[in-house]
């Protein structure tokens, strides 16, 4: 996640000062204001805190359809997916280890740049 995006996320998104960030994140007000500079690079874990809040705050209550559905994955792969197993194929970005393309990811950044391109994911930066 770029400098521009985290920012956009927090004031655009969710509303919040970066006080009210920290808090959330559970970091300074300091390391907020660095990932907005760019001074430090974002943490994964503090990208998908973030993005999850960011995905609560848009949940109407409806039921999304899920991911297996959206993307046509096979049965065979769907049955060994964790986002299946949890029954959460609208967060199946937020997710380590889903079977998205037919593998899972080593880490976040390489999963998340898969997700970015997803039908699934994309609504969130909509």
């Amino acid at each position: 996640m770029e400098k521009l995006e985290f920012a956009y996320l927090r004031k655009q998104k969710l509303v919040k000062t970066q006080k009210q960030m920290a808090q959330l994140l559970g970091t300074s007000i300091k390391a907020i204001h660095s990932y907005e500079q760019g001074w430090r690079s974002i943490p994964p874990h503090a990208e998908r805190q973030l993005l999850f809040l960011v995905y609560k705050s848009q949940d109407d209550g409806k039921h999304k359809k899920p991911c297996w559905t959206i993307t046509k994955c096979p049965t065979s792969r769907k049955l060994n997916c964790p986002a299946y197993e949890f029954n959460a194929g609208d967060l199946c970005w937020f997710i380590n280890g889903t079977f998205c393309g037919g593998e899972a990811r080593a880490d976040w950044r390489t999963k998340m740049k898969i997700c970015r391109k997803c039908k699934v994911f994309s609504h969130l930066m909509d």
